[in-house]
């Protein structure tokens, strides 16, 4: 046992016997270059002859110089009220890095297009790319012979159609529930005629001498009592109605009515399909005895049931009808669904499901470019349109009835509807897009404060009323085109279960905001007040999703996203809002039209900005896109850190060591060196305190890069041994730049706690080995003379001893022997004393 033990305690490591000359096996370059107190107690060698009082003033000196480095090498992160307040960069990493692939297709300026084809004719095709807009009110009459034998030959029938069908036939009633678009009046219109086709002579013939199909305008017949009333005059008729309860004043029919109808279908033989989009105002309709939902119908049936209209129709036009038109379509139909099937149109798309409308505009599309009409860019740009012809249908005149609410029946002034009920699906979609992959209990709550927002917008002299009891999951899905998945969010640090909520389509989050963006002016107000919102929240799975989507925005429109978002949040007071604007930036420079712009912007920052200024800059500097090269971020955090006497070295330093995350890090560690070794304090400090800061800091704090950097899989690593294991060349800088730290006397404490707590991470609690690759990667190159592996020794020592959480001895042995390499295992006194 070596002496220190037997005294009970271990003893100060002794210092280095001389601190000049490369190490044995050349590793440490840089280990003969000392400071002006580097290597505790190597000052005071010789020294025997000065004054008591001296020495006692240098002691004094070099603890307040440790004092103020342990200072710089706390939690920039940290609320400024509380260093018990941390801000969570782990988990906002993880957010960051998810969010991002929901705006990352591939494409500038935006993952989504600008462009809105409404419709095109090449040679003697003509697409109509805006088929899903509603039409004018549908007026009542009969359905034409000729709509209802194509919805024959085309429909396609959703799953549980049979069920509907019967459905109908029993209670000669159904109340149809579904969101706009989704087929919902083309499956009725399928079902009343196939149920009246039954009292006729077979499929397609007219049962007496009246139509068997009729639509029924509600407005203007009176609705579902009267309709009641007016069926002694047609027998065997199908009625189909389409009730629009958002309207201002709109109220559904009550079960007296319903049953009313029913009766009076069912003396004439008769049936009805009333129409309903899903929603609260529904349900009561929906949950009665004639109440059923409609389910949409598969994609992939519809899609390919519209291209083989297509192709059966240019193969009949060019008059290959013979009996070679079967095969020449079905040629057609495979090659078409393969191209529909490639990564470009998928990606393109970003849909999930179709709908009808989409579907035949799809169709048409990739029948025009097999039939050499349509070019591949026109085919791709025609595409990218379903996404976003989607999103201007859900927005385009949502507050007209606020404008100019109907008169009353009894010719008074309209009642205005409530603003909290009409603007509410809107709002739910928008914070959809910025937040999908969040838990629906933080998206629904975001919708709640965006709904206040636009509601004061839009009528400010009246305080918005806030329904309780107003929201219904179900239909927010459905008329969202969102779906909810198992998952898991972090609470604290620690994985919980939690309901996820996503559009059913990649397209669909960039899409819905640059049609509220670029087309809808007057909501960016409100919206951006949202956004101020989101970004003191402390969740980061909401401020940092709203961050990035926020930087979307801005390449929308960067003049007005600067002034309303980012320079006042870069300005703010707390760290979150200053990352949040940071965030911004960055995801605006991730689009090569705006990268020169931040990357001045940042670069004035870190000059000539604020104190608060300068802070964001560093931290968007972290992100790796706000300079041209590493060296130029690097140049920029050195000005942050040195600048007032190091006020904000610890924002920069944290910085320096995201960019070690990225694939430059051989530059990042050089430069650490060179600053470690400046003739200027500050650059010193800056060295030193990076160095330290890098020991302690997880893989998951700073990783922005791709999965496939050798660093996703060990998130939970100290960054040193995840870079030690993933890029051994890095090993023997690391290890010089942290034996400088040791050898430091301002530095010494907190960097010997750092290795502490490296060495603590060798194997999980369990058992299971965690970071033991790395460690034995770096500690041979930390620990190659006699001085080191002493120091290694001591601290092993004080670990076994700590009484809070002494380190098993197996475990200290083990360490111990991955730091000596085997050549040096032999022939060693003092290992055999020390570790058997």
């Amino acid at each position: 046992m070596a002496e220190e033990e037997q005294a009970g305690g271990p003893a100060e490591p002794e210092a280095p016997k001389a601190a000049g000359g490369p190490s044995p096996e050349g590793a440490h370059q840089a280990r003969g270059k000392d400071g002006d107190d580097r290597a505790r107690g190597a000052d005071d060698k010789g020294d025997g002859d000065l004054a008591d009082s001296e020495a006692a003033e240098r002691e004094r000196e070099r603890e307040r110089a440790a004092g103020r480095f342990k200072e710089h090498t706390a939690n920039p992160l940290a609320g400024e009220e509380s260093e018990d307040d941390p801000t969570d960069l782990a988990a906002a990493s993880r957010t960051r890095r998810a969010t991002r692939m929901l705006f990352d297709t591939g494409r500038d300026l935006n993952s989504f297009d600008r462009s809105y084809i409404r419709s095109a004719h090449i040679g003697d095709i003509h697409l109509r790319m805006d088929a899903r807009q509603a039409a004018a009110g549908v007026r009542s009459g009969p359905v034409p012979d000729d709509e209802l034998r194509r919805l024959r030959r085309v429909h396609v029938e959703p799953e549980g159609y049979l069920r509907l069908r019967n459905a109908l036939r029993a209670r000669r009633l159904l109340v149809l529930g579904a969101a706009p678009g989704t087929g919902r009046t083309s499956t009725a219109l399928a079902l009343l005629d196939e149920v009246t086709a039954l009292t006729g002579d077979g499929p397609g013939e007219e049962s007496g001498s009246g139509p068997r199909v009729l639509r029924v305008d509600v407005e203007t017949d009176g609705g579902v009592p009267k309709l009641a009333g007016s069926l002694e005059e047609r027998h065997g008729t199908g009625y189909l109605l389409e009730l629009s309860l958002g309207k201002p004043g709109a109220l559904p029919p009550d079960a007296m009515d319903l049953d009313g109808l029913a009766a009076a279908l069912d003396e004439r033989e008769s049936f009805a399909v009333i129409v309903v989009t899903v929603g609260s105002a529904a349900n009561p309709l929906l949950a009665g005895r004639y109440g059923m939902l409609c389910p949409p119908v598969p994609t992939q049936e519809l899609r390919t049931a519209r291209l083989r209209e297509r192709l059966e129709e240019h193969v009949a036009a060019a008059g290959d009808d013979g009996p070679d038109g079967g095969a020449r379509v079905a040629e057609l139909l495979a090659r078409a669904e393969e191209l529909a099937e490639q990564t470009d149109i998928r990606d393109a798309v970003g849909l999930n499901d179709l709908r009808p409308a989409e579907a035949e505009l799809l169709a048409s599309l990739l029948a025009g470019h097999l039939l050499d009409g349509v070019s591949y860019e026109e085919l791709l740009a025609g595409c990218r349109s379903l996404a976003a012809g989607q999103a201007h249908e859900w927005f385009a005149g949502v507050d007209r009835a606020l404008a100019a609410p109907p008169p009353a029946a009894d010719g008074s002034a309209g009642r205005r509807p409530g603003t909290a009920a009409l603007f509410h699906p809107v709002a739910f979609r928008i914070a959809l897009a910025v937040l999908g992959g969040a838990s629906h209990s933080a998206v629904a709550s975001a919708a709640h404060l965006l709904t206040w927002e636009l509601s004061v917008q839009s009528d400010p002299d009246h305080t918005p009323a806030r329904p309780l009891f107003c929201d219904d999951p179900e239909s927010d899905l459905a008329l969202s085109r969102a779906e909810l998945t198992d998952g898991e969010v972090e609470v604290a640090g620690t994985e919980v279960p939690a309901q996820l909520i996503w559009y059913r389509g990649a397209a669909l989050p960039g899409a819905v905001l640059s049609e509220v963006w670029d087309r809808h002016f007057p909501v960016r107000g409100p919206v951006v007040r949202w956004l101020r919102l989101l970004a003191d929240d402390p969740r980061p799975q909401v401020w940092m999703r709203a961050a990035v989507a926020a930087g979307e925005l801005c390449v929308r429109d960067f003049d007005h996203g600067y002034a309303e978002l980012i320079r006042p949040l870069a300005e703010a007071g707390t760290p979150r809002r200053r990352i949040f604007a940071a965030t911004t930036m960055d995801q605006a420079a991730g689009h090569a039209s705006h990268r020169k712009a931040v990357r001045r912007l940042v670069d004035d920052w870190s000059r000539y900005g604020t104190k608060s200024l300068r802070w964001t800059a560093a931290m968007a500097l972290g992100y790796g896109n706000a300079a041209a090269t590493t060296d130029d971020a690097l140049d920029a955090l050195a000005r942050i850190g040195v600048r007032d006497d190091g006020e904000q070295l610890a924002v920069a330093s944290f910085n320096v060591v995201r960019l070690l995350a990225l694939p430059d890090g051989a530059t990042v560690l050089r430069r650490m060196a060179e600053w470690t070794h400046h003739r200027r304090e500050p650059y010193q400090d800056l060295g030193l305190v990076t160095t330290v800061r890098l020991a302690v800091t997880k893989v998951d704090e700073v990783l922005d890069a791709e999965p496939d950097s050798g660093l996703g899989d060990r998130g939970d690593w100290p960054l040193p041994l995840a870079l030690a294991v993933a890029h051994p060349e890095l090993v023997a800088p690391m290890a010089d730049l942290m034996w400088t730290a040791l050898n430091t006397a301002r530095s010494q404490e907190v960097a010997m706690d750092a290795l502490e707590a490296l060495l603590r991470t060798a194997v999980r609690k369990d058992g299971r080995e965690w970071t033991q690759p790395g460690l034995a990667a770096l500690l041979p190159a930390l620990a190659t003379e006699e001085h080191d592996r002493r120091r290694l020794d001591w601290l092993l020592r004080r670990m076994m001893k700590d009484p809070d959480n002494p380190l098993p001895d197996a475990q200290a042995r083990s360490l111990w022997w991955l730091a000596v390499p085997p050549r040096d295992r032999t022939g060693e006194r003092y290992q055999e004393e020390t570790h058997g």
